[in-house]
C-alpha cells in the first residue's frame, strides 16, 4: 500500500450540521453532515483511487460530463490508464478526456502544456524526463474539488488551475516569473497500449483561424477508430501559432497541417495569464465549436469553476448522511462522486451524436442526451441499480442510450462501448441485465422491444465468444476458447435476464428455453473438488486443477479475472440452485465460509485485477462483490452483516490507495454506497435489495415518490454492526430483504442496531431473499 500523500486541499475544523427533513415533512432530529462553509464537495477527496490500482484522475469534471480535463503524469502503464498516478513525480500537462477506474485505457485527448522561454516538443518518459516538457511536481502543491484543479510546478513557478462544464474545458495559467510564455499542444498525445510505439493516430488535422485553433484526430488504441474533434480559444489571443508535423517546423505562415503526428506552440510574448477554453465533440469540429460557444460564453473562469461546483453540490446533497467517522463521510461523499462520473454523456449541444455504426444522429424529441462510457461488465452489479436510486430522471436515456447501440450495430449486443466503438472488452452480454432491471422497475422511455430483438439475436444465434458451444453443449469447453468457465456462468446469468424481457414481450417460448438454459452453469460443478471448473469438449474435467488457478494449461485462461472461488459463486441469479448443486444449505455456508478464511495465495499468472483479499474473496474485482451477501439465502443474514461491515472497514480508506481495486467507473464506489445503506441487489435484475449492515446512524434520500426515503440506524457503529430488528413506515419488518419499489416510493427504514447476532432474524425460509422464483 502506498503512503498517503498530504494534499493543500485537506480540510481541518468541525463540520456544519444542517437539519434533514424526514419523509412526512416533519423536522428530523437527526443532524445531516455537512462540509466545511455547508459545501458538501469538501468532503470529496478526488485523489482517493489515485493511487494503488484505482486508476482514477484528479482533475475536473461534472457529473456525467463529456470533457475530463486533468493533468496526466505518464500514458504508458496498466496503473496510470487514467493518465495519473499518485507515485509519478512529474507532469506531462492537461489533457481533456479520461476514463475513471478502467483496467483498460485509452483516452487523454488534447494536451495542453504551458511554459515559458525554451520551446521542447519531445514527451521524454516517466523514467527518463531529462531534456523532455515533463514538469517536476509536488502533491503539497495540488489542489482537487469536484470540479476544479489546481497544481504549481515549483522549477518553473507555473500554476494551473483546470474546471469544466458538461463539453468544454477551461484551463487558467499564472506564470509567476518574467518570460516569453507559450502553450504547447501535442495533439500526438493519448494512451499508449504498446509501449513500443507512440499512440496511433490516424487522419489528424489542425487549423488556426486567427482566433481560434481547431482540430479533429482517429485514434486507434483501445477503442479503435474513434473520431475526436476540439475547439481551442486563448485569453489573450497568441501573436504567433507554430505548427510542427514529426517534429519538424512548417512554413512560416501555415494555418493548417494534417498528419499523423501534429503539434502547435502558440505563443504568447511575456504574458502572466493566459486563460484557454476548449470545446469537445466526436461528431466534428463545428460541433466542438457549438458546444463551446454554448456552455463557456466569457472568461469568467471563476464563473465556469462555481457553476461545476453548484452542479456537483446538487447531486450530493441527494443523500444526507450522519453518523459515523470523519473518515468514513469523505469515502461516502467520494464514492459518491466517482458513481455520478459515468456514464458520459457524447451528443453536443444540438442533439447531434456519432453512433456505434459511425454515422451522426441526432436525439429525438423527448430525449435529452445520449451515453457512451459503459463498463457493464462491471457496472451492471451495482452503479446501474444506485443511478435507479440516486439519478433515476436519467435512466431512461442511460439504457436508451443501450438499445440505440444495439439498433446501430446491426442487433449486436454492446459489451464496453466507448465513445463510437464497441470495445467487445470483457464477457457476458449484461446489457441484458440493465435493461430488464430497468423494465422491472417500471421505468419508461425505453424501446424494450427493439432492446428484446436484439437480446434474443445474441442468446439465440451469436457465436461470439463460445455462445454456439454453450447452445449446443450446456457450457463452452476450456480447449476450445478462453475464459470459458467463466463465460458459462455468466452467460447462464444473462439467459436468465432475457427471459424476464422475452417474458415482457411475450415471447413465453423463448422464456421458457432461456429459463432452462440459466441453469447451465451447474454442468460445471464437480462435486468431487466441490468447485464449478473447466471442462473439455470431451466432456472431462481440465487437468491439472487447483482451486486457485487461473486455467489448466498456458494457452489462456479459463476464468475472467477470477479463479474457482469466486467462479462457483457467481449464479447471483440462483442462490437456491447454488445450495441445490452443492449439496444442501449445510455445504451451502461452509463454502462461504471458505472461501474468506481460504488462504490467499495466488498463482504466478494471476492478474492484478484480483486484489483486495479477504481468503479468496477478493473485493479488488467484480465478480465477488454479491458474496458477502449470499448468507442471508442461508438464512444466517448476521454473517453477511459481520461480512459487509469488515469489508467496508477494511478495504476502503480515505488515501490515494484506498480502493482495494480498479474504481471501474463507479461500480467499487457503488458497492460501499449500496452497503452503507444498508443493502445491496445481488441479482440486480429482479429489484431485491438484500440487507446488509447500514454505515450510519442516519440517511437521507430524495425520491421520486411521494416521500422522501430515510434510512435510520441509531445505534450504529464499529461494533454495533449486526441487525436484531427491522421496521418498515413504524410497522415491523421481518424479512432480510426489500425491494426497490419500496425503496423508490419513499417511507422510513429503521434498523435496531446490536453489537452480538440475532440468529433469529431472517431465519425462517419466508423472510429469506426470494432467487429465482424461490424462497
Amino acid at each position: 500500500m502506498q503512503p498517503c500523500h498530504r494534499r493543500a486541499f485537506l480540510l481541518s475544523g468541525t463540520s456544519a450540521l444542517l437539519t434533514a427533513c424526514h419523509a412526512t415533512g416533519g423536522k428530523s432530529s437527526f443532524p445531516v453532515t455537512k462540509g466545511e462553509n455547508g459545501n458538501l464537495g469538501t468532503l470529496v477527496d478526488p485523489f482517493i483511487g489515485t493511487g494503488g490500482h484505482g486508476h482514477t484522475y484528479p482533475g475536473a469534471s461534472v457529473p456525467f460530463g463529456m470533457v475530463q480535463v486533468s493533468p496526466d503524469t505518464d500514458n504508458t502503464r496498466w496503473d496510470s490508464v487514467s493518465g495519473y498516478h499518485i507515485d509519478d513525480p512529474t507532469m506531462l500537462g492537461f489533457s481533456h478526456t479520461h476514463l475513471s477506474g478502467t483496467g483498460v485505457g485509452d483516452m487523454l485527448d488534447v494536451l495542453l502544456r504551458p511554459g515559458q522561454g525554451r520551446v521542447t516538443l519531445d514527451p521524454g518518459s516517466l523514467m527518463h524526463p531529462q531534456g523532455s516538457y515533463r514538469a517536476r511536481f509536488r502533491h503539497e502543491d495540488e489542489q482537487a474539488e469536484p470540479g476544479y484543479y489546481r497544481v504549481r510546478w515549483p522549477d518553473e513557478g507555473i500554476v494551473s488551475e483546470l474546471t469544466a462544464t458538461g463539453r468544454a474545458g477551461m484551463q487558467r495559467y499564472h506564470f509567476e516569473r518574467d518570460g516569453e510564455a507559450f502553450v504547447l499542444l501535442d495533439f500526438t498525445h493519448g494512451i499508449r497500449t504498446d509501449n513500443n510505439r507512440p499512440t496511433r493516430v490516424h487522419d489528424a488535422s489542425l487549423c488556426w483561424s486567427g482566433a481560434l485553433l481547431s482540430g479533429s484526430r482517429m485514434v486507434s488504441e483501445w477503442a479503435s477508430g474513434r473520431e475526436i474533434c476540439f475547439a481551442l480559444e486563448f485569453s489573450p489571443a497568441p501573436h504567433h501559432v507554430a505548427f510542427f508535423v514529426d517534429d519538424q517546423p512548417a512554413a512560416d505562415g501555415t494555418t493548417t497541417v494534417s498528419g499523423t503526428s501534429l503539434k502547435a506552440v502558440c505563443h504568447f510574448g511575456r504574458a502572466r495569464d493566459i486563460i484557454t477554453r476548449t470545446g469537445i465533440s466526436s461528431v466534428d469540429v463545428n460541433g466542438a465549436k457549438h458546444n463551446l460557444a454554448t456552455e463557456i460564453t466569457d472568461w469568467d473562469f471563476d464563473g465556469v469553476r462555481a457553476r461545476a461546483r453548484a452542479e456537483w453540490e446538487s447531486y450530493l446533497q441527494r443523500i444526507g448522511i450522519s453518523g459515523a467517522t470523519s473518515h468514513q463521510h469523505r469515502i461516502m461523499r467520494t464514492a459518491m462522486y466517482h458513481t455520478l462520473l459515468g456514464p458520459t454523456r457524447i451528443n453536443d449541444c444540438d442533439g447531434r451524436y456519432r453512433g456505434l455504426d459511425r454515422q451522426v444522429h441526432t436525439l429525438p424529441p423527448g430525449r435529452k442526451d445520449a451515453y457512451s462510457t459503459y463498463s457493464i461488465w462491471d457496472t451492471y452489479r451495482a452503479e446501474h441499480p444506485l443511478l435507479t436510486l440516486l439519478c433515476p430522471e436519467r435512466v431512461p436515456d442511460i439504457v436508451q442510450s443501450l438499445v440505440e447501440m444495439m439498433k446501430q450495430s446491426g442487433g449486436q449486443v454492446p459489451v464496453w462501448p466507448l465513445q463510437d466503438v464497441d470495445t467487445q472488452c470483457m464477457t457476458g452480454y449484461h446489457a441484458a441485465s440493465v435493461v430488464s432491471e430497468a423494465a422491472n422497475k417500471g421505468f419508461g422511455g425505453i424501446e424494450y422491444a427493439a432492446a428484446w430483438r436484439a437480446i434474443r439475436r445474441r442468446a439465440f444465434a451469436s457465436t461470439d465468444g463460445g455462445m454456439g458451444e454453450y447452445r449446443h453443449r450446456g457450457w463452452i469447453p476450456a480447449d476450445r476458447v478462453g475464459e470459458s468457465t467463466s463465460r458459462t456462468v455468466e452467460y447462464s446469468f444473462d439467459d436468465w435476464a432475457a427471459a424476464q424481457l422475452a417474458t415482457r414481450n411475450g415471447a413465453r417460448a423463448d422464456a421458457r428455453t432461456l429459463l432452462a438454459r440459466c441453469h447451465s452453469y451447474r454442468n460445471l460443478y464437480d462435486s468431487h473438488t466441490g468447485f464449478i471448473r473447466p471442462r473439455l469438449a470431451s466432456g472431462r474435467w481440465a487437468e491439472p486443477f487447483s482451486a486457485n488457478e487461473m486455467g489448466h494449461s498456458g494457452q489462456w485462461r479459463d476464468y475472467t479475472e477470477s479463479n474457482p472461488w469466486q467462479a462457483t459463486l457467481l449464479a447471483q441469479h440462483d442462490v437456491y440452485g447454488m445450495m441445490d448443486m452443492m449439496g444442501g444449505e449445510g455445504k451451502f455456508l461452509s463454502f462461504l465460509d471458505g472461501i474468506f478464511a481460504a488462504n490467499p495465495a495466488l498463482p504466478p499468472d494471476a492478474p492484478p485485477d484480483i486484489s483486495g483479499q479477504m481468503g479468496q474473496y477478493a473485493h479488488g474485482n467484480e465478480p465477488s462483490h454479491h458474496i458477502a451477501y449470499l448468507y442471508a439465502y442461508a438464512g444466517r443474514p448476521w454473517q453477511t452483516q459481520d461480512r459487509v461491515r469488515m469489508i467496508q472497514t477494511q478495504l476502503y480508506a480515505p488515501r490515494p490507495d484506498g480502493m482495494a481495486g480498479n474504481e471501474d467507473v463507479g461500480q467499487m464506489s457503488a458497492w460501499f454506497i449500496l452497503s452503507a445503506l444498508g443493502f445491496y441487489p445481488v441479482d440486480p435484475t429482479t429489484g431485491i435489495y438484500v440487507f446488509g449492515s447500514p454505515l450510519f446512524t442516519y440517511m437521507h434520500l430524495q425520491t421520486t415518490g411521494p416521500r422522501a426515503l430515510v434510512i435510520e440506524a441509531p445505534e450504529a457503529s464499529d461494533t454495533r454492526r449486526f441487525i436484531r430488528g427491522v421496521s418498515w413506515n413504524g410497522q415491523p419488518w421481518t424479512k432480510s430483504w426489500i425491494s426497490h419499489q419500496q425503496l423508490a416510493n419513499g417511507g422510513v427504514l429503521h434498523f435496531d442496531m446490536a453489537d452480538e447476532p440475532d440468529y433469529t432474524f431472517g431465519k425462517e425460509h419466508k423472510d429469506r431473499p426470494p432467487s429465482l422464483g424461490r424462497t
